[in-house]
């Protein structure tokens, strides 16, 4: 892992990334996958960083993150959009 951040702080500082935009697209990336394990919810993404909510969420504001879409990105398709278990069954059954 050491070698493959190494590599990327290299391509970064060529590519001429500030140190200032390295750290904010840092940040988003470790708290979205943070959030991503925790499936959204913000009370526990925010103990796994080891920051209290308010912090999280201020976090998220400064660095231009709609929580809205992390959410939104997270959830279960509502049931309409999703396949019904008989068309399912039946696709099995029927192929028999």
């Amino acid at each position: 892992m050491k070698r493959e951040l190494d590599m990327l702080v290299v391509q970064m500082h060529s590519a001429g990334v500030s140190y200032a935009e390295a750290v904010r697209q840092f940040k988003r990336r470790y708290i979205l996958e943070v959030l991503a394990q925790h499936k959204g919810n913000q009370c526990k993404a925010a103990e796994d960083l080891g920051m209290h909510r308010n912090t999280l969420s201020r976090t998220l504001a400064e660095l231009d993150m709609d929580t809205t879409q992390i959410r939104l990105g997270m959830r279960r398709p509502p049931a309409s959009e999703r396949p019904r278990l008989e068309s399912i069954t039946r696709g099995v059954v029927g192929s028999r």
